[in-house]
C-alpha cells in the first residue's frame, strides 16, 4: 500500500465536503467547501492536507501554527482530522498525527494541541490519549 499526504488542491472540494460532513454530521456544499478553501489559502498559519492512497482521498487533516505570547513559543494546531468512517482503523489517523507532529517539529513548534468536543469523547478522545496527548482544560466559547 503507498500512501502520501499532500497540500489539498481546489479539485479536492467534493472529497473534502463529504469528510467535513462526516465530521459534523451536517452537509457541506461544495459551495461552502470551497469557500473554507479559499479561506485557508489565504491564510498565514492554516493549511489543508489529504491523505490519499492509489488515487484515492480517504482522509484529512487541517493544520494551524499558533504563537503563543505567554512563554514565546509556536504550537501546530491540529484543527480537523477526519478519516473516511469505511477506512478506520487502517492506521490512517495515526499516520496523519504522526504527519502534524513532525510538520510542526520542521516549523519550529515546542508541542502540538487540538480541541475536540464532548460528542466525540468514545472514540477521538481515547485516540488522542492513547498517542499521547493529555487533557489540559476545557474551551470556553460565546458566540456573538
Amino acid at each position: 500500500m503507498s500512501y502520501f499526504i499532500r497540500k489539498a488542491n481546489e479539485n479536492d472540494i467534493p472529497v473534502l465536503s463529504l469528510l467535513m460532513e462526516e465530521l459534523s454530521g451536517i452537509p457541506i456544499s461544495q459551495d461552502e467547501m470551497k469557500n473554507r478553501f479559499q479561506m485557508a489559502e489565504k491564510s498565514s498559519t492554516d493549511t489543508i492536507f489529504v491523505y490519499e492512497e492509489e488515487g484515492d482521498i480517504k482522509a484529512t487533516l487541517v493544520f494551524r501554527i499558533r504563537e503563543n505570547i505567554r512563554e514565546v513559543s509556536r504550537y501546530g494546531e491540529i484543527c480537523i482530522v477526519v478519516v473516511k468512517s469505511s477506512t478506520k482503523r487502517q492506521g490512517i489517523g495515526k499516520r496523519l498525527m504522526s504527519f502534524a507532529e513532525q510538520l510542526a517539529t520542521d516549523l519550529g513548534c515546542i508541542g502540538t494541541y487540538l480541541i475536540s468536543g464532548f460528542g466525540r469523547k468514545d472514540e477521538a478522545h481515547q485516540f488522542y490519549l492513547d498517542l499521547g496527548y493529555e487533557i489540559t482544560g476545557y474551551r470556553f466559547v460565546k458566540k456573538l
